[in-house]
């Protein structure tokens, strides 16, 4: 009876992986009463939300009565303090509202209420309508911050079908109101979350779309490449998180933070408008480095990666002075050379399959310029203009 439960509740699901034990019930919601069997049945849905369905079955001829799904979504709305008004999917709870999302590997923001360990408390609300967009209403940084997980999961899953982080359908956590007066944000692998602080004043969270994506990505170099954050390694984590906290903004394309190629200009950390990091020509932060030298993995791993983020832009956007969706660039090149883009998608794509299938730990620039080249012939071949391209920004970059 359980087999068929299953197999009747599999054409309604994208995917069952499991029933429990059944429980003899006597079933009379039809007005009919019968011996049935109640079985908890868990899967998928077909759009990948997790399904634990209660499933009622005759006891002596296994027709499915009736269904009673556990796990319910909701479609909330938030404002948040950098992403704008945007619509959260939550979980109702009775009567109240959780910033969770099952449809995603269970994502969940809390509030560390300015602690500095432990889980937080999760976000709950009557109302699934959440913050203001006010640094002093707590919520709106945790809008932020669930809006970026999702829109993270949304790119990773619909660009490279990769399901989650790790890419087993698990979400992270997301961890708002960390400390006091933090300026910065982090990812850590141990606890599989996301961790932001709220600024100077602790008016300024950060939790800009483009550091949660950025942050975040760091958890798939770690489930991949695992680059070793020191040296030139270290530089291109930190540049892999950039190019895709970079995309995960394209994707987003939020009219309160417009897409671009700057890291972090929404946080105004600076204090004069300035963003953290430019990929057009990493060296106007008064730090980066433009193109590779000997001694450019004795840099800070956030200077040194600006050699591959100057190689991602000349990839995606090419060289010399233009305007991009509103924002001014001039990237030069080390040789002098004149470089013609072949678009974002497809240099994320080389990157991408160049990091998940190629680099390894000890990846250096010289490797890096080695994968990419492996990736772009695998996925347009080897005399494609892609490849050649490739080629074109690592020289121009100074990696040959």
């Amino acid at each position: 009876t359980v087999g068929i439960a299953a197999d009747e509740d599999e054409a309604a699901l994208g995917r069952v992986d499991g029933a429990g034990a059944p429980e003899l019930v006597v079933w009379a919601a039809d007005g009919t009463p019968r011996l049935a069997h109640r079985t908890v049945v868990e899967g998928q849905r077909t759009d990948g939300t997790p399904s634990r369905q209660e499933v009622i079955t005759d006891a002596a001829t296994g027709q499915v009565l009736a269904t009673d799904e556990k796990v319910q979504t909701a479609t909330g709305t938030g404002k948040g303090v950098n992403v704008g008004t945007v619509t959260l999917t939550t979980t109702q709870s009775g009567s109240s509202y959780q910033l969770k999302d099952a449809s995603r590997g269970n994502q969940s923001t809390t509030d560390l209420k300015g602690g500095t360990s432990g889980s937080g408390t999760l976000f709950s609300n009557t109302t699934n309508s959440w913050g203001n967009g006010s640094p002093s209403n707590r919520e709106s940084a945790a809008v932020d911050a669930q809006f970026g997980a999702a829109a993270t999961w949304d790119y990773y899953k619909n660009t490279f079908g990769r399901n989650g982080i790790k890419n087993n359908g698990v979400g992270a956590a997301s961890r708002v109101h960390y400390s006091t007066n933090y300026v910065n944000a982090f990812w850590d692998d141990s606890c599989f979350c996301m961790t932001y602080g709220d600024g100077s004043g602790n008016t300024h969270p950060l939790t800009a779309i483009d550091v949660s994506g950025h942050e975040m990505s760091h958890g798939v170099t770690s489930a991949t490449a695992g680059l070793i954050y020191s040296g030139e390694s270290g530089g291109l984590n930190e540049a892999t998180s950039d190019i895709f906290g970079t995309m995960v903004e394209w994707s987003a394309n939020l009219p309160a933070d417009p897409p671009d190629y700057l890291i972090g200009e929404k946080l105004n950390i600076n204090g004069n408008g300035t963003p953290l990091r430019y990929m057009d020509k990493p060296s106007k932060d008064g730090a980066s480095a433009d193109y590779w030298s000997s001694t450019v993995g004795n840099k800070d791993v956030h200077y040194s990666s600006g050699v591959a983020n100057h190689f991602f832009f000349l990839l995606a956007e090419g060289s010399g002075s233009k305007v991009i969706n509103g924002v001014s660039y001039n990237s030069p090149t080390s040789n002098g050379s004149t470089v013609t883009g072949i678009g974002r998608t497809k240099a994320a794509a080389i990157w991408y399959r160049a990091l998940t299938v190629y680099m390894t730990s000890t990846t250096n620039y010289k490797a890096a310029r080695t994968a990419t080249l492996k990736a772009a012939a695998d996925l347009y071949g080897a005399t494609s203009t892609e490849y050649k391209t490739v080629a074109a920004a690592w020289s121009a970059v100074n990696v040959n």
